[in-house]
């Protein structure tokens, strides 16, 4: 059971591991958009934010719905926000200690 919940975590953390489908996520945090509305908030052309939603797909990380002729996507569990979240507070934390040690260094 212990090497299966690592070898999850592993993949999972995999798929987390592009700054844009890090974006994606943050954009579907605040609710469902379909590809369309997500290029336009992330100011990217072709098929970049399509290729990153299927990976964020085949890992159910997002779900996705028909509606008409858009395919809107959604976070599959709303723990990712606050997973997003925790990440935020650790680059922060990490930020404010290299802030301090930069601090004592020029004194």
């Amino acid at each position: 059971m212990n090497l299966e919940m690592q070898q999850f975590k592993a993949d999972f953390f995999k798929a987390l591991a592009h700054p844009l489908r890090i974006r994606i996520l943050e954009l579907l945090s605040s609710g469902e958009k379909n590809v369309n509305e997500l290029q336009t908030l992330i100011g990217s052309e072709g098929s970049a934010v399509s290729q990153q939603l299927m990976v964020l797909r085949s890992k159910n990380i997002v779900i996705s719905r028909k509606e008409g002729n858009k395919v809107v996507y959604s976070l599959r569990d709303p723990m990712i926000v606050e997973l997003l979240d925790v990440a935020k507070k650790i680059f922060s934390n990490h930020l404010i200690d290299a802030i301090q040690m930069l601090d004592s260094v020029s004194k």
